[in-house]
């Protein structure tokens, strides 16, 4: 069943798709040497990798897409949903990827609510088959599936991912009422998998009543992010600039330059490494970006 219809058949929806001294005044006091220390670059974009990635599980690196990416929106007036689907589908263009063209059968649902809670709880209840496939890591776990029923964050989200044949793209783990995949082993090594992580579903939930204080290009962009990358709802970001403050940052216009060199680095690394290998070359290669972003006044 597509997402569009799982939220239709919640029956929930509608289709409506400091003072200075004067030096003269006293004595000078005397001051050794002053050291001031920074955290290295590289240990910042560390964190920040560290804290926004949140994989399906903890031994196996972030999924991205590596397929067509069908944006759909639903409860929005057509106008608006359009405007969430374009700037969500030129983003996935400019990271290399496909985006579905009208009427594809969409694998990111934004579901726009009154009541973001309510809803996110009713389609799991509903249809939790498509939250909880039952394969092997696939997503997170059932406590984070409850955070995202009870949760009262402006947006929540859900990701179901896949660890597939690196090379024929079949699906790598078993489901309830199917074989075992058979996957060769012969190209692995020890710093590679024949295993690679797909994401095959997004569910955005947007509760209305709590995003008036931003504009619709923030809350497009805002889910753009999450559509296209596994980010971890409990992510502590407020160092950092980030999209993802938005709510707290009204100032952040849209996806910075660490939003836009993260998705470059997911979409950049050699995705058949081994998970902390994947972890690495990411902060590698968003290092590189974040080194040639043009200095902000």
């Amino acid at each position: 069943m597509s997402f569009l219809a799982l939220a239709l058949a919640a029956g929930l929806l509608s289709q409506t798709p400091g003072q200075a001294q004067d030096p003269a005044s006293g004595p000078v006091a005397e001051l050794g040497d002053v050291v001031v220390e920074g955290r290295r670059l590289r240990s910042v974009v560390q964190s920040f990798v560290g804290e926004v990635t949140a994989p399906a599980t903890s031994d196996r690196g972030p999924a991205r897409w590596n397929g067509p990416v069908c944006i759909g929106v639903v409860n929005l007036r057509a106008e608006v949903a359009q405007y969430i689907v374009d700037r969500a589908s030129d983003v996935a263009r400019e990271l290399g990827l496909e985006a579905g063209e009208p009427g594809c059968a969409a694998n990111v649902l934004i579901i726009a609510a009154a009541d973001g809670q309510a809803v996110a709880d009713g389609i799991v209840e509903e249809r939790r088959r498509a939250f909880v496939p039952g394969g092997s890591g696939m997503t997170r776990t059932l406590s984070a599936l409850e955070d995202f029923r009870t949760s009262d964050a402006p947006v929540r989200w859900w990701h179901v991912s896949a660890p597939v044949d690196s090379e024929s793209g079949e699906l790598a783990t078993r489901l309830p009422g199917r074989d075992a995949p058979q996957i060769a082993v012969s190209r692995a090594s020890r710093i590679r998998t024949d295993i690679r992580d797909d994401l095959f579903k997004a569910i955005i939930v947007v509760d209305i009543s709590k995003v008036d204080s931003i504009s619709l290009p923030q809350l497009a962009d805002y889910c753009t992010l999450i559509a296209l990358a596994q980010v971890d709802p409990k992510a502590e970001v407020a160092s950092f600039e980030t999209i993802l403050n938005v709510f707290i940052d009204p100032t952040i216009t849209g996806l910075t330059s660490w939003d836009r060199d993260y998705l470059a680095a997911l979409y950049g690394i050699e995705q058949n490494r081994l998970g902390s290998a994947r972890g690495g070359e990411i902060v590698d290669l968003m290092m590189r970006g974040v080194r040639a972003d043009p200095v902000e006044d």
